[in-house]
């Protein structure tokens, strides 16, 4: 039962006890009450019920109010804000730190999202450092020992040093590639449409058509959902080349309502019966750090979808 409603059946029943003390007991009105007596003390009964709950509702209602919405709550920084009471009583004082509760999470939210992706990629900026300078200087070492060893050796060995040769920069293609992956630097430089259309430039080169759609009057977006977008389109296209042989992928990028909708949809053999790795979990953690909603549906032999939703603040 709502506390609004437990004082009032208390208070009531009070109320009611020492009302049926009055007329019964010898200080009551007359030693036998008449009936107009009982009807002017019914009614004052009533007045003072009604005036009761009145005063109780104003103070007290808004403690119902919080109480609700923090069984309704589901995310910490989510909640409902509730209109603010009038008065300096304990619900208003209440419903008034309610509010500035949800605020300070939403605020402390935000910026541990951002900290955590600020700290994602730091770490890729490290390592695509360490790849560029340390194992690509490494292995263009190698490529230039091989080349001039391939010089000097005979032409049967000669043959043999130049497969090992190409092996090699193939390695070194490979480590600049995902140092490219790692370091988004068009994203910094161009801006999402930019690095979304590199995106696809370098998937069709690779053998599957990748067609790119942006629709108009998309409104800002901060760093961190921009970044997120970006990684979310660059998973879904690792995923479709690694698995889903398909011919036909879509990327496309749009607005629905107060929110951006991010879309990865191919013609391949769908996931039904294919096992979420990390890559489908780092997709979702990403997208739960910019507050959005990541859903992956497709049948077996119907291709897949990749739906990325963010709200847009």
């Amino acid at each position: 039962m709502p506390l609004y409603w437990k004082v009032v059946v208390v208070n009531g029943a009070v109320f009611c006890a020492g009302t049926v003390a009055l007329v019964l007991s010898p200080a009551s009105v007359s030693q036998e009450p008449l009936l107009s007596e009982l009807v002017v003390v019914t009614l004052g009964l009533a007045a003072m019920l009604l005036v009761n709950a009145v005063l109780l509702r104003a103070s007290l209602g808004p403690v119902d109010r919080v109480v609700r919405e923090m069984r309704l709550l589901e995310s910490p920084g989510e909640g409902r804000r509730l209109e603010d009471a009038d008065g300096t009583g304990p619900g208003a004082v209440l419903v008034r730190s309610w509010n500035a509760m949800l605020d300070r999470l939403e605020a402390e939210r935000a910026a541990s999202r951002h900290r955590a992706l600020a700290a994602q990629e730091a770490e890729r900026h490290r390592i695509a450092q360490e790849l560029h300078d340390q194992v690509g200087q490494s292995l263009t070492v190698v490529l230039l020992g091989l080349k001039q060893l391939e010089s000097q050796a005979s032409p049967q060995l000669a043959g043999e040093l130049a497969e090992v040769r190409d092996s090699v920069r193939a390695g070194l293609d490979d480590v600049r590639r995902v140092a490219r992956q790692l370091r988004p630097g068009v994203l910094d430089d161009l801006g999402l449409h930019s690095a979304l259309a590199a995106l696809a430039t370098e998937f069709s080169a690779v053998g599957r058509h990748v067609r790119r759609r942006v629709a108009p009057g998309l409104p800002d977006l901060s760093p961190e959902v921009e970044l997120v977008l970006y990684r979310v389109a660059q998973e879904a296209l690792t995923n479709v080349a690694r698995h889903a042989e398909a011919r036909q992928v879509e990327v496309s990028l749009g607005r629905l309502g107060d929110a951006v909708v991010l879309e990865v949809v191919d013609d391949g053999v769908g996931i039904e019966d294919l096992e979420p790795g990390t890559g489908m979990e780092g997709m979702r953690e990403r997208a739960l750090l910019v507050g959005g909603r990541l859903d992956v549906v497709g049948g077996d032999g119907a291709g897949t979808t990749v739906r990325l939703v963010v709200p847009v603040r």
